[in-house]
């Protein structure tokens, strides 16, 4: 019996969210990406196939910011800065999308950072 890859499993995973998570133009979806090093997060409209706000650990306005922060730590700047970038682009109500990810550590710091900085899901 062969052994499954755990960024297939997660893929398998994500795959199985995103058939009942979709995101409309009035409530889009919030997207996580999680690497080893990096967290990245976006709004996206799947209706329009759009992105209406991004953020990650290696944006130029964040790099400096989160450089010397625990990987927990720069999942929550990076929360309160996609919200920022969203609001400012009048969204405030989204779908959480953890990506198959475990909604635990840096997702969830995220995903209570994004609420902290106004976003409702």
């Amino acid at each position: 019996m062969a052994r499954i890859n755990r960024s297939v499993a997660r893929q398998r995973r994500h795959a199985r969210v995103r058939v009942k998570v979709h995101g409309t133009a009035d409530r889009p979806r919030l997207n996580v990406f999680r690497s080893l090093e990096h967290i990245y997060a976006q709004v996206i409209d799947d209706a329009a196939g759009v992105t209406l706000a991004s953020a990650s650990t290696v944006d130029r306005d964040l790099r400096g910011q989160v450089a010397s922060l625990t990987k927990i730590e720069q999942a929550k700047v990076v929360g309160k800065a996609v919200a920022e970038r969203a609001r400012a682009k009048g969204v405030t109500r989204v779908v959480f999308d953890r990506g198959g990810y475990p909604y635990h550590g840096r997702v969830k710091a995220l995903a209570e950072s994004s609420r902290e900085g106004g976003l409702e899901f």
